[in-house]
């Protein structure tokens, strides 16, 4: 397996392995590298370690040239981004414009963009001849990669995970807020992009051990010692305990290990 270096490019934290130079770059250092899509800047972010399939590999450090020529490309791009955005508009299209990027040679520019419609593709890239020469590429976006692209922040008050950390997007389901004891409220388990928050998955399997021998909610129970007797409202997977709603409408708090289920 070739000795790769991980890399990142500005529009995500998700880690490109590079193929390293004869002298290896320090962690930290602007690099250009060359990709399928051509050559980019990159931020070199990991020491070199062994990986099967290199996504490209390291042509140099950045020179003040490259740095300039990127800052001049992305000043370019988002001008570029924002007539699309009028001309969608005009045009009464189901398109949102996410991001507009150019290789650092100019020879691909690639329009991230959101719709669940067809859209008018060919006229918005009728749009963008005058005003360069590169291949034009248009890469549909899912809601988590928009997130992940334009930076967002979660419920938790800091950045969000798919724009600062996370390198791919597991599947998340309702069932691991029900498993949580969270409310099933979609303002509250999902996150800036409309979907379920990606920090659901992360502690799903402590709480699945936890439940594990925990009585279920909704069925009747009895507390061993005090004989108090109700239906399980909620469970405290954390705790150790469970919530009963007596006949009365009183809510107690016992002890799991200390709560029998009664069958009707």
């Amino acid at each position: 397996m070739p000795e790769c270096i991980g890399v990142k490019f500005d529009n995500g934290p998700k880690l490109h392995y590079m193929e390293v130079p004869p002298t290896t770059p320090s962690v930290g250092t602007r690099c250009v590298v060359s990709t399928r899509r051509g050559l980019e800047l990159a931020l070199v972010r990991t020491q070199p370690r062994d990986v099967q399939k290199p996504h490209g590999h390291y042509v140099r450090d950045a020179l003040a040239e490259d740095l300039e020529r990127y800052r001049e490309l992305s000043r370019r791009a988002d001008d570029l981004k924002w007539l699309l955005r009028a001309r969608a508009r005009q045009s009464g299209a189901d398109i949102k414009i996410v991001a507009v990027e150019f290789t650092m040679d100019e020879e691909l520019m690639v329009v991230s963009y959101s719709s669940e419609e067809r859209p008018p593709l060919r006229v918005l890239a009728q749009e963008l001849i005058d005003h360069t020469g590169a291949r034009i590429e248009f890469n549909n976006v899912g809601p988590r990669d928009q997130a992940r692209m334009l930076g967002t922040l979660g419920v938790c008050g800091d950045a969000s995970c798919s724009s600062t950390w996370l390198q791919s997007f597991n599947a998340v389901s309702i069932r691991m807020a029900r498993d949580q004891q969270l409310p099933l409220n979609p303002e509250k388990i999902s996150g800036p992009c409309g979907r379920l928050m990606c920090c659901l998955q992360y502690e799903h399997d402590l709480y699945r051990e936890l439940l594990k021998g925990m009585p279920k909610k909704g069925g009747r129970a009895c507390h061993e010692e005090s004989g108090t007797c109700g239906r399980i409202v909620k469970l405290n997977p954390l705790k150790g305990t469970v919530d009963l709603r007596t006949e009365e409408g009183a809510v107690e708090e016992y002890p799991a290990s200390e709560v029998q289920r009664v069958r009707s």
